[in-house]
């Protein structure tokens, strides 16, 4: 698993001033990538009009397939999304919703996807029931437990990470999907993390949805996510956008092809573009992208032990709930000090960025004055890294920042 981490970097577009310690938010895309985009984008210039009603639609089938293979999902139920915020709104709006009816979550979801579940639900007079699953834990059982425990009459649906967003939580998605779905509630998995992070074998863990972005572990360019809907689940659901499929006459493709595979006029380039990212992160190491996965989730290790000595914390999870995301407990806030907005910059991580050129995140959790720093460990990352990070950490708080 040895890289030289410099030869790496230089194989991304990254500011070579700056630590980046946030993969997380929104990947980093390789320059060979980049540039496969840009010629794409040249080549559906020079002729837009053919290129888009006589070349996209095999181009697409070929990238769905690719993507399809790495991720374990049949190619005829996966569709490309903008990203897996969307893959989630899909879904929830192609629910028949009754009143009286109750969606599940956790405590960790992302907060635009729980946005989208309260308005769902508000409109269909149906609740919104929360599973309360700890940080700090101790045992992955323990989130089974509590999404078990939360459960209520009339639970519908439940929309469970496979890797929380705010603590990095690889949740032990396997047996969670089998309970539920055993006691007869669908789960929506909102896999945005999970592709090039973990295996994914989406029939096999058969969730009745899955929804994942390729733009953050898989590297490829932005705006580029999908979902797969299990086989007895696709007659119900419709994209978000409906066009020319909804009445195609055309008798050689799936009704759900037709109409997730053209929405409207865009830039297809990035969805065309996912076999080669995955090729291209697939090479990086001579063990492919098992060894790759294997890396970052022992680089994360390294970095959350790094962390945890600086501020003299225990580990808040198992080993086994880290992937290539990591989050440990800080200090709360000063008491006095002012209030953060919700768009608003910890002054931690203002500072980190300011004065130290450190990218990576303070969060509230599970509101402030609590809060967490949560690092990325991506191939182009070093533990020298989160050395100097752990450092500057502990300076700052003893400055009482």
């Amino acid at each position: 698993m040895d890289v030289d981490v410099s030869l790496v970097r230089g194989l991304f577009t990254l500011d070579p001033s700056w630590d980046f310690l946030n993969h997380g938010s929104f990947g980093a895309c390789p320059r060979s990538i980049q540039q496969a985009q840009v010629a794409l984008r040249e080549k559906m210039e020079r002729q837009p009009v053919r290129f888009l009603d006589n070349d996209y639609e095999a181009m697409l089938d070929t990238a769905r397939i690719a993507l399809s293979t790495f991720v374990g999902a049949d190619p005829e139920g996966l569709a490309f999304v903008p990203n897996a915020t969307v893959g989630v709104n899909t879904v929830l709006r192609s629910l028949d919703l009754r009143p009286g009816e109750a969606l599940l979550v956790t405590n960790h979801a992302y907060n635009a996807c729980r946005n989208a579940l309260d308005q769902v639900a508000r409109a269909a007079g149906a609740r919104v029931v929360v599973a309360a699953v700890p940080f700090p834990l101790v045992d992955p059982q323990e989130a089974v437990d509590a999404i078990l425990g939360a459960m209520v009459p009339g639970t519908r649906l439940a929309l469970v990470d496979h890797v929380t967003s705010p603590t990095g939580l690889v949740l032990p998605i396997d047996a969670i999907v089998a309970e539920l779905q055993g006691r007869k509630v669908d789960v929506l998995v909102d896999g945005a993390h999970a592709p090039g992070m973990v295996p994914l074998d989406l029939v096999g863990l058969g969730a009745a949805y899955y929804t994942g972005n390729c733009h953050k572990w898989l590297c490829a360019p932005k705006g580029v996510g999908f979902l797969w809907v299990r086989e007895d689940r696709r007659k119900a659901v419709r994209p978000l956008v409906i066009s020319h499929g909804a009445n195609s006459t055309r008798t050689d493709r799936s009704r759900f092809r037709l109409e997730f595979d053209w929405t409207g006029t865009g830039d297809p380039t990035a969805s065309l573009c996912v076999p080669d990212a995955i090729k291209c992160m697939g090479a990086m190491l001579e063990g492919g992208w098992p060894a790759v996965m294997r890396r970052n989730q022992v680089l994360a290790l390294k970095a959350r032990d790094i962390l945890c000595e600086a501020l003299g914390v225990p580990p808040p999870c198992p080993d086994s709930m880290i992937g290539s995301l990591a989050a440990v407990p800080l200090p709360d806030r000063p008491k006095g000090a002012a209030p953060v907005g919700p768009h608003a910059l910890d002054p931690m991580q203002a500072a980190l960025e300011e004065q130290e050129r450190i990218e990576v995140p303070i969060i509230p959790w599970p509101r402030a004055p609590k809060r967490l720093v949560r690092v990325s460990a991506q191939i182009y990352n070093d533990e020298g890294q989160y050395r100097r990070l752990g450092e500057r950490l502990r300076t700052y708080l003893d400055q009482g920042v």
